[in-house]
């Protein structure tokens, strides 16, 4: 019998869509309750002890504790003032340039979060949200991109959606344009690159030791390549290049999942919007 998430009745927490109970995981075993939480996509395990420490889960009708382990046969509630913070929490989609890291700074870069202010937000964004410097706090981004790479960037507060990015299960796909040289050759590289190189781009290389799952790589125009792929082991597209001789010269990624990166400015921002999702 699978665990049942309830929410509670107090009239003065917001209502919010809860997954159904065949959503649960199949495991007959015990968990911790972060982990109950999070496996039935309500929340992170982060966000599921800050819930937890704050009273809004209940276990069989008793508030829960950290590091309480439940199994399939308990009955836990979640309090929807939690709904009511996570609703405030945003996604943003930002065009990163080249010369910022995704996340931490490091030999002097900058990181891409210190682009997000109201300033570069852009006019065309149709979401009614409004920057505050609080949507700043635990904003992190949910993938990489490398500094020499520009292209849509997720930064998230919201531990819901960065686990669906870049959780162990992920298995959104995420779409690049890839500007290659092949040794000397910088123009009309596609009729000089072999036929076998562009099938092992496709499926047959390996990184630090383990074999890559396949991608999609076909030709966009004679100098660049569209790759499409379900990983994203660091520098993965140059590092698969250089293994059939290819130099990548510039990388540019244009989707996640059903996010389009679209007419989106360098450098600007805009909210995913309520009817998006990856």
């Amino acid at each position: 019998m699978p665990a049942t998430i309830a929410v509670s009745e107090s009239p003065k927490f917001r209502r919010a869509p809860r997954p159904a109970v065949a959503d649960a995981p199949a495991s007959t075993d015990a968990v911790r309750l972060n982990k109950r939480l999070a496996d039935l996509g309500l929340c992170s395990r982060r966000e599921a002890d800050e819930w937890i420490e704050r009273g809004w889960v209940r276990v069989n009708g008793q508030v829960g504790v950290t590091g309480q382990k439940v199994s399939p046969q308990d009955r836990v509630s979640v309090d929807r003032q939690a709904d009511a913070e996570q609703a405030r929490r945003v996604t943003i989609l930002l065009h990163k340039p080249v010369g910022y890291v995704s996340g931490q700074a490091e030999d002097g870069h900058r990181p891409a979060v210190t682009l997000i202010d109201a300033r570069s937000h852009w006019r065309g964004d149709a979401s009614r949200t409004r920057f505050a410097p609080t949507q700043l706090r635990g904003l992190a981004p949910a993938g990489r991109l490398d500094i020499d790479s520009v292209g849509l960037l997720v930064l998230t507060q919201d531990g819901r959606v960065a686990r669906q990015l870049i959780g162990e299960d992920s298995d959104i796909d995420k779409e690049y344009l890839v500007r290659v040289a092949y040794g000397e050759v910088t123009t009309d590289v596609q009729a000089a690159l072999p036929p076998a190189a562009l099938a092992r781009l496709r499926h047959g290389l390996s990184l630090d030791g383990q074999p890559l799952k396949p991608a999609q790589v076909d030709w966009q125009n004679p100098e660049q390549l569209r790759f499409v792929l379900r990983e994203g082991k660091k520098r993965q597209i140059r590092r698969m290049c250089e293994l059939v001789g290819l130099k990548v010269t510039g990388l540019k990624r244009i989707r996640i999942g059903r996010v389009a990166l679209g007419p989106l400015p360098v450098g600007q921002w805009r909210y995913l919007g309520e009817g998006e999702s990856f």
